[in-house]
């Protein structure tokens, strides 16, 4: 009988349904990588061939201009994965990932998962399933971007942030900065530190320590 635990694989998406025989076979084309905060892993231009999965962590996925204003693309986390483009074709790299916590990878190189993949098609399925999501999500914040003015993005973003709790309350468990959020819908910090300030001082929200509390639902327009 196998026990398996070291990679947990179980967990990534594209992985799900797959028996623990067959994810110890995948195991054995992976190396285990800990990178701390803050660190570069993938360069916006770079030639990349490596498919990376988040075991432990968090990553932010964001692009640069020639005079280094940043835009945040997405943020992600444990169970989510990246490098994906680089294992169909040799194309650089199209956007930056940064570690914002200390974070734990499994890397694995393009000829292995061509490898896996040929011994196991059903997670192709599994590929295709999320790249469509992830179109889906980046066609919703290019709408966002085009169609909303800086609190409606805000507003969607941070309601898009939030996990819903068993009584019923919305909260942001992620920390983050005004300057993050910023960078994330393409605002300045300014304005968004306006419009935050606005929204605990009518109750809406409520920002800890550890975690912003949305109390209400947010209103359409500011």
């Amino acid at each position: 009988m196998i026990v398996y635990n070291k990679f947990m694989l179980e967990n990534i998406s594209i992985f799900t349904a797959m028996d623990a025989a067959d994810l110890a076979l995948i195991e054995q084309f992976m190396v285990r990588r800990t990178y701390p905060r803050n660190t570069i892993i993938l360069s916006e231009g770079d030639n990349s061939d490596s498919l990376y999965l988040i075991l432990e962590g968090k990553v932010k996925v964001f692009l640069n201009d020639e005079n280094g204003k940043e835009a945040i693309i997405n943020y992600q986390g444990e169970g989510e994965y990246f490098g994906e483009l680089s294992l169909i074709d040799d194309s650089e790299r199209s956007a930056s990932i940064m570690t914002v916590e200390k974070s734990v990878m499994a890397v694995m190189s393009k000829q292995s998962f061509h490898r896996v993949l040929k011994e196991n098609p059903d997670i192709a399925i599994h590929l295709l399933k999320d790249l469509v999501h992830r179109i889906r999500r980046l066609t919703d914040e290019v709408k966002s971007l085009a169609l909303y003015d800086v609190y409606g993005r805000l507003s969607k973003t941070l309601q898009g942030m939030a996990i819903e709790q068993e009584d019923g309350s919305m909260v942001i468990q992620e920390s983050f900065t005004q300057q993050e959020l910023a960078n994330r819908i393409g605002a300045s910090r300014e304005m968004v530190c306006r419009i935050f300030k606005d929204l605990v001082k009518g109750g809406y929200i409520t920002s800890q320590q550890n975690q912003t509390v949305i109390n209400k639902r947010l209103p359409l327009r500011y």
